[in-house]
């Protein structure tokens, strides 16, 4: 519920954007300045930094509990990394803060007015070393099985924005944004910290004879996995640079109309992908344990779990776009002309919402043993090629639909090459079974879309027609997901039930 409260604060920040500053000049300066934090975000928090230590640190987990190493495996992991890192993050930090002229010019060549973007990407640089902590800490808190405090990060940086940009967007104006950035990467760090420090002082040294020692290898990640893994997350998030790049040649406004488009798409992946946030230091430890069979399980679920979470928003979205961001921005300084070109944006991007949640769940599967594989980054570098290809083909005739229709077809390239090379080259999964039921799940959005759409065309309103079509969806691909038992949801039907008669006794219980 953290997690998700997260998501919404993270659109009210997008709304607070486009209420203040609308979707022009301003806004797109700090958009190609927020290309640092999202990156960032990528590397540190949500793929690259957790792709490298939730293993590693279930694999000191593994050791701890078995009695093996002198002194704490994980008192020695963090030891032998946390101070690496932090002086990796601070130099990076401050590279982007000198550099944010050169950054700006190569991110955005045709941008009218580059001295406010160079001003927000000097503030918005210093998360390199925030965020590198606060997914630091994440990554191991994870691996503890501890969800509580890094569920909270979010809800802290987009709380911290929103506050900051309503505070001093009347005197800074968009910059403000951009130093809320700042000030909420300082505290993502500090929520989680304290729980940290609970879990690594709690097991104190025991002394060298109370252990014994077997020569495995060391738990700190090899540099050739630290390379695969950073360039993955790298080619993965280079899609946003690519349509940053192309959108900068479009007259102004385009930038902001691929963001706000991208912010709600992504709501519905956000939530399937955080399913894989609980599952994936569980699937480290069945593979540091040596049970494959776990860890086919639990990959084979996850996939059809999240794909069929994301269609339902996938389609809600696909027919209710120009509802939804009617609604949600078109206030203040955003116009009924920003919320048309947003609106055709958003549909397009919503054809490639099932490969880029593919793509986070399936590259769990292959870094979850802690061993090196390139093939995540080559397959992620044929999408990026993809993309970058399809936009320059594109954007002179369709704009920035074009941008995002490519965006669309290289991830869901990149997903497919994941899903058929997942058997060899990572836990052998069984890929015709897995394929079969997600494609029950399309099925069942495709005719849960032809129908939420009919549902919207009576009413005028936008408020109306969200929630028709909502329901509409919703009430023809829950009866149809259950029909057809994918991810085994008859099953869970009567586990279900017997919680929630469970519930009032439990509440009337606690309460005596």
């Amino acid at each position: 519920m953290l997690s998700v409260a997260g998501a919404l604060l993270g659109l009210g920040r997008d709304q607070a954007l486009a209420r203040l500053f609308g979707a022009g000049v301003a806004t797109d300066a700090f958009l190609v300045a927020w290309t640092v934090p999202e990156m960032a975000a990528t590397l540190l928090i949500e793929d690259g930094m957790a792709f490298l230590l939730v293993p590693a640190f279930s694999g000191a987990l593994a050791r701890r509990a078995g009695g093996r190493g002198s002194p704490d495996p994980v008192r020695a992991l963090v030891a032998a990394s946390l101070p690496r890192l932090s002086l990796a993050f601070a130099a990076v930090a401050a590279v982007l803060v000198a550099g944010a002229p050169l950054l700006v010019g190569v991110l955005a060549p045709g941008l009218p007015h580059p001295a406010l973007a160079i001003a927000c990407t000097r503030l918005t640089a210093t998360c390199v070393l925030t965020f590198g902590l606060a997914g630091y800490c994440s990554s191991a808190l994870r691996a503890h099985r501890s969800y509580l405090a890094p569920a909270t990060i979010y809800v802290a940086y987009n709380t911290t924005i929103i506050a900051t940009m309503f505070v001093l967007g009347a005197h800074w104006g968009v910059r403000s944004a951009a130093l809320g950035v700042a000030l909420g990467g300082c505290l993502m760090g500090a929520v989680q910290a304290p729980s940290l420090w609970r879990r690594i002082a709690k097991c104190p040294d025991q002394p060298a004879a109370a252990f014994r020692r077997d020569g495995e290898q060391s738990l700190t990640p090899a540099p050739a996995l630290v390379l695969a893994v950073l360039l993955f997350a790298l080619c993965r998030q280079s899609q946003v640079l690519i349509e940053r790049h192309f959108a900068s040649l479009l007259p102004a406004g385009a930038i902001s109309h691929l963001n706000y488009a991208q912010k709600i798409g992504q709501l519905p992946m956000s939530v399937a992908l955080m399913l894989c946030v609980v599952t994936f230091p569980v699937l480290a430890r069945a593979m540091a344990d040596g049970d494959t069979v776990r860890a086919r399980d639990r990959i084979e679920r996850d996939l059809v779990m999240v794909t069929g979470i994301v269609l339902l928003g996938a389609a809600v979205i696909s027919v209710c776009a120009p509802q939804i961001v009617q609604v949600l921005f078109q206030r203040g300084a955003f116009t009924a002309q920003d919320t048309a070109a947003t609106a055709t944006v958003l549909r397009v991007y919503t054809l490639g919402l099932l490969g880029h949640t593919l793509v986070g769940a399936l590259v769990r599967s292959y870094f979850s043993a802690g061993r090196t594989t390139w093939y995540p980054t080559g397959v992620m570098a044929v999408g990026m090629v993809a993309t970058a290809v399809i936009s320059a083909c594109t954007v002179g005739t369709w704009g920035a639909s074009g941008i995002a229709a490519a965006n669309s077809v290289g991830i869901t390239v990149t997903a497919l090459l994941l899903l058929r090379g997942l058997g060899g080259r990572s836990v052998a999964v069984r890929i015709r079974r897995v394929g079969a039921e997600l494609a029950m799940t399309v099925d069942a959005a495709l005719g849960a879309a032809g129908t939420g759409y009919l549902c919207t065309l009576p009413f005028a309103s936008p408020l109306a027609g969200l929630a028709a079509g909502c329901l509409g969806v919703t009430a023809v691909y829950l009866p149809l997901v259950w029909l057809l038992d994918v991810a085994g949801a008859r099953s869970l039907t009567p586990a279900a039930r017997r919680t929630l008669r469970r519930f009032p006794t439990r509440r009337k219980s606690r309460g005596r």
